[in-house]
């Protein structure tokens, strides 16, 4: 092959590597996409945590999601910190709410050091309330309300974009077993 074919080739080579070093193989040899993104600094989950209602227990359909970030983080060494955020609807008691979301965080930071991750690579924030992301007007703005965040806090030891590792809320406690 001439040296200019294989200049123009390059670029197609990589982006056709970079397609399938991105997409998984399913057992019928099609690719399938990832069960996640990363959107900004956070990691975005296809599939959702969920929680018995009022309740920090996890229920089993969460056990997929939990498993994508599991694994995740064993692919990802150079994540060195992975803040895991709880948030709440702004109705009721606003300590309350607080006190869940942080339950609920420690939960599933317990859980992932359960599965095999390190403890020290993961740092659990309550929000509660506090970081709306709809208004509360109707039932699914406020289930809008709830999420769980999987956000990259460090990379190599390093904090990502100047923010401290709590992103700005309550450190809900130490993840590590004692």
């Amino acid at each position: 092959m001439k040296k200019k074919t294989i200049l123009t080739l390059l670029p197609c080579l990589i982006l056709a590597f970079a397609v399938s070093a991105a997409a998984q193989v399913d057992g019928s040899g099609g690719a399938k996409p990832k069960p996640y993104t990363i959107e900004g600094n956070e990691l975005k989950l296809t599939d959702p945590v969920l929680f018995a209602n009022g309740s920090d227990k996890l229920l089993p359909e969460s056990e997929r999601a939990l498993t994508v970030v599991k694994d995740f983080l064993t692919e990802k060494t150079y994540i060195t910190l992975l803040r895991i955020e709880g948030h709440t609807g702004a109705d009721g008691d606003a300590g309350v709410k607080q006190q869940l979301s942080e339950r609920r965080v420690l939960a599933v930071a317990r859980w992932l050091v359960l599965k095999g991750v390190d403890c020290k690579r993961l740092v659990a924030v309550g929000f509660g309330g506090t970081k709306p992301v709809a208004a509360n007007d109707t039932a699914e703005n406020k289930s809008m309300n709830n999420p769980l965040v999987f956000a990259l806090a460090a990379l190599r030891g390093r904090a990502i974009g100047g923010m401290p590792a709590d992103g700005g809320g309550k450190v809900a406690g130490d993840v590590c077993p004692k």
